[in-house]
C-alpha cells in the first residue's frame, strides 16, 4: 500500500524551508501536483543576536498517499514499447531532467509522454528539444526492428497539442491576410513536424497555397495566393 510522501528540509526562513522541500519532493516525484503538497512548520527558527543562537526554519513537506501517482505498470507493455521506454528514460538523464513517462500504445503509433517538475529542457525552444527526442527515437528504436514499425510520438506535458492550437491558428491568420492583401507571408523557421501542421492546415484552405523554403535549421514555410 502506498504512503504518505514526506520531506523535511531547513532554510534560512520559512519560505526558504518550504520552498526547498517543495524542490526535494518534485525531484521524488517529477509528477508532481503542486496543490496536493501540504506544509507543517516545525520550527520557525532563530536568527540570534550578530550570528549567535542561529536555528533554522524547519518545514515538513506532504503528499497524501491517495495523491502520489502510482509508478508505471510494465506489465502487459509489448517489447517495442519497453524499448521506447527505456530510451526515453535514458535521454531525460542524460539531459538531467527527472521524470516519469506515460506510454499508450496503438495499432499505428505509440505515445510516450514525459511527466516532470521542469519540462522546458525537454521541449526546448519552439520545440527543438524534443522534436529531435522524437526523431532520434523513431530512428534507434526502428534501427534493428523486425515486424511491424509504428510511429513513435513524444510529447511532455501536453505540448504538442498546444502547439499544433497555436500553429494551426498562426496559419489561418496568414492565409487570411495574404487573401486580404495579395501577397504572400512568410512565416518563421520551423522544424519539419511544425513545417507540416501548417502545409495540413491549409492544404485544402480557398485561394492560398504552401510552400517551404529556405535549408535546415531555418527552413519556413511561405503562404502564397494559389497559383502565384
Amino acid at each position: 500500500m502506498t504512503e504518505d510522501l514526506e520531506v523535511e528540509a531547513t532554510g534560512e526562513t520559512v519560505g526558504e524551508a518550504k520552498w526547498l522541500a517543495l524542490r526535494e519532493l518534485e525531484r521524488i516525484q517529477p509528477a508532481l501536483d503542486k496543490s496536493a503538497v501540504t506544509f507543517q512548520v516545525i520550527s520557525e527558527g532563530e536568527r540570534g543576536l550578530l550570528g549567535v543562537g542561529y536555528a533554522p526554519a524547519r518545514v515538513l513537506a506532504r503528499i497524501a498517499a491517495a495523491q502520489v501517482p502510482p509508478e508505471p505498470d510494465r506489465d502487459g507493455e509489448t517489447e517495442l514499447a519497453s524499448r521506447v521506454r527505456d530510451l526515453l528514460e535514458r535521454i531525460a538523464a542524460g539531459i538531467g531532467v527527472s521524470c516519469r513517462i506515460d506510454l499508450v500504445e496503438g495499432e499505428e503509433e505509440i505515445v510516450a509522454s514525459f511527466r516532470a517538475a521542469d519540462l522546458g529542457l525537454l521541449i526546448g525552444r519552439h520545440g527543438q528539444t524534443i522534436d529531435a527526442i522524437q526523431y532520434l527515437a523513431n530512428a534507434i528504436v526502428h534501427r534493428d526492428a523486425e515486424g511491424t514499425r509504428k510511429s513513435i510520438v513524444v510529447d511532455a506535458g501536453g505540448y504538442r497539442e498546444r502547439r499544433t492550437a497555436t500553429l494551426e491558428a498562426l496559419a489561418v491568420r496568414s492565409a487570411e491576410r495574404v487573401i486580404s492583401s495579395g501577397e504572400p507571408v512568410e512565416l518563421e523557421p520551423m522544424s519539419p513536424i511544425e513545417r507540416k501542421v501548417v502545409h495540413v492546415r491549409l492544404q485544402d484552405f480557398p485561394g492560398v497555397e504552401t510552400r517551404s523554403e529556405g535549408t535546415e535549421p531555418s527552413r519556413y514555410v511561405v503562404v502564397a495566393p494559389a497559383g502565384a
